[in-house]
């Protein structure tokens, strides 16, 4: 089962980023964006196609979510927009991007879901 998923949880506070904007391009052209649902997963139907080999890029816009939780930041927060790059060198395989957040840190790695 090829394809990509993005899973987004604020652990700070235990709960998962519903309403995080996230996107994901290659070279530049957008491949799927929108906002992490209840579940904390990007749902959207681009990520479910093949990935040819190639670098992609995740944007996760960390600052303006917290900040639309009502959670206090300083007019310059120490996170705004996280961008993680990664390679795919093998369309036929599945990658999950588990994404981990608080408003000082974070964590994004290929998961094994």
């Amino acid at each position: 089962m090829p394809g990509v998923s993005i899973h987004v949880v604020d652990v700070s506070r235990g709960i998962v980023a519903a309403g995080m904007r996230v996107e994901l391009s290659r070279d530049g052209a957008l491949i799927a964006a929108g906002k992490v649902s209840s579940k904390g997963l990007l749902e959207e139907k681009a990520l479910n196609e093949k990935f040819p080999p190639a670098s992609y890029e995740a944007r996760f816009h960390v600052g303006a979510w917290y900040r639309a939780q009502g959670v206090a930041l300083p007019a310059a927060p120490f996170l705004d927009v996280v961008v993680y790059r990664f390679g795919i060198s093998d369309p036929e395989q599945y990658f999950h991007l588990p994404f981990k957040c608080t408003p000082w840190g974070y964590s994004c790695f290929r998961g094994g879901a």
